[in-house]
């Protein structure tokens, strides 16, 4: 590579195309961090999609490391309990979580927050602002933006792709995008009730089809449903009738549905890219895989995709990445979205399934897990997010790469994951313990919290909230070099590099 390549300069350090929730979430947490970051979004406005976003437990506790989830549970319906196939409950209520639900709130209100959050640390958004394509070199990515007629090349060290299912980021990259579409034929609709259901969210399914019902939490209610005898095209007419005889077929009532402000059909793939990175370009929610609507992991998946993401491109973007910090993001996120697309198609599958297997699945799993208190736990943190963990090192302890619980602290801030929001790693340890000098070094990469009570090990805790390194060694010279490892092995010391926006 020529040297006039290298000094091309940037116009930001991470351009983000697509303004959807795990795009935004990103913005905010690069912008938070003092990178220059923007977003550009094909869509000229806000998006205004009514579609409701069921949020569960570990989303929210990523949005709580940001400050926003009480702002978001506050525009939306907490559910803790989920009425799904055949009477099987989903009881959310005993996770091990400050938030023990699932939160249902349409989509224009997530994105909403996360774009107020984004702005307000400095991002950029651009809307009416199409990427049409790209191309990367060893020191940067450009990619060519359309906006108001006009042709723009923007170059940027990073690039994140989270631009929905027809990516043109992921095309422009040549990634294949394998997998099958599952369902056909899915209806949608906006609708007032006169009946209240029993529950804010339920699934059911027959030999008739399926049907999701779910409360946006202002009296209108989303129901989605497909009916086995009548499959048409994504572009066939549809009316409401049609969605309240499929759904009465399947919930033996329709609940008196009426006024529907929004009415779609549309198919469902199953889909996941190989690799969530190629060079300095990174695929995240449904620009690296898409799934059905079954167990709503969807938005889950993806936020979760951009928490772990971001402070990674931080890393790199200042320039005191760890070698092979940046692919850990496709180490780590990439079983995690396999794992959500073979729960989804195994629901699916039972859920539309005709054959005497799928009529016992749909019997027998919710009566089991109904009296099977393990198993029924085991579901639900399953589903929540909860029981998310990475791969650790052989020979680490075995808490790294687990989810870390919102632990009490002595002082302010009170709560873990309020100390989370500085978007650092924290150091949880007994106050005096020499884990203060040793993140001396670190500078504003690594914080410290006292944990108010005794008996937990030494906690490096990643600022995606999952434990780095977990150190039970109490003797005050070994824990400072064990500590002293950790820190190097995760936030090495290197000088910063300056961002693309000038201070000020």
């Amino acid at each position: 590579m020529g040297l006039e390549t290298l000094m091309v300069p940037f116009d930001t350090d991470v351009l983000v195309v697509g303004a959807g929730p795990a795009g935004l979430l990103i913005a905010g947490d690069l912008a938070a961090r003092g990178v220059a970051c923007t977003v550009v979004e094909r869509d000229p406005q806000c998006s205004r999609l009514t579609q409701v976003f069921p949020l569960h437990a570990r989303t929210l506790e990523q949005l709580d490391a940001r400050g926003v989830a009480d702002e978001l549970i506050g525009t939306g319906t907490i559910v803790e309990t989920v009425r799904m196939f055949n009477g099987l409950d989903l009881d959310l209520s005993h996770l091990p979580s400050r938030f023990p639900f699932l939160l249902c709130t349409p989509r224009c209100n997530a994105e909403r927050v996360l774009e107020e959050r984004a702005t307000r640390f400095g991002a950029e958004i651009v809307r009416g602002a199409e990427a049409v394509g790209l191309s990367q070199d060893a020191a940067g990515v450009d990619v060519d933006v359309r906006a108001d007629g006009m042709m723009r090349t923007w170059r940027a060290r990073f690039v994140v792709g989270a631009d929905d299912l027809r990516s043109v980021v992921r095309d422009a990259l040549g990634v294949p995008f394998p997998g099958r579409s599952a369902v056909q034929s899915v209806m949608q609709a906006d609708v007032l009730l006169e009946e209240k259901p029993e529950r804010d969210l339920i699934l059911t399914a027959n030999e008739e089809g399926f049907s999701f019902v779910s409360s946006h939490g202002d009296g209108w209610y989303q129901v989605v449903a497909w009916d086995r005898r009548r499959q048409l095209p994504d572009s066939a007419k549809i009316s409401l009738r049609e969605i309240s005889d499929a759904t009465r077929r399947v919930m033996g009532s329709d609940f008196g549905m009426h006024d529907a402000r929004r009415l779609s059909r549309a198919h469902s793939d199953e889909r996941q890219v190989l690799r969530y990175r190629v060079g300095r370009v990174f695929l995240a929610a449904d620009t690296a895989y898409v799934h059905s609507l079954a167990c709503g992991q969807g938005v889950n998946t993806g936020l979760q995709d951009a928490a772990n993401l971001g402070w990674k491109l931080v890393a790199g973007v200042q320039g005191w990445a760890p070698d092979g910090l940046l692919d850990t993001y496709h180490t780590e996120r990439y079983p995690v979205g396999r794992r959500a697309l073979r729960m989804n198609s195994t629901m699916l599958s039972a859920a539309m399934g005709s054959t005497w297997r799928s009529r016992v699945a749909r019997s027998v799993l919710p009566a089991a897990a109904n009296r099977i208190r393990p198993l029924g736990r085991w579901l639900a943190e399953t589903v929540s997010g909860l029981g998310i963990s990475y791969p650790a090192l052989p020979g680490a302890h075995r808490l790294a790469g687990q989810r870390v619980p919102d632990i009490r602290l002595a002082g302010e801030p009170v709560r873990l994951y309020e100390a989370l929001r500085a978007g650092r790693f924290v150091i949880l340890a007994p106050e005096g313990d020499p884990a203060d000098a040793a993140g001396s070094p670190y500078g504003e990469r690594v914080i410290h919290a006292v944990p108010a009570c005794g008996g937990l090990p030494v906690l490096l805790i990643r600022p995606d909230g999952y434990i780095a390194c977990a150190i039970e060694e109490r003797n005050p010279a070994s824990l400072d070099v064990a500590l002293r490892a950790a820190l190097a092995a995760w936030c090495a010391a290197r000088p910063p590099v300056v961002s693309a926006t000038k201070p000020g």
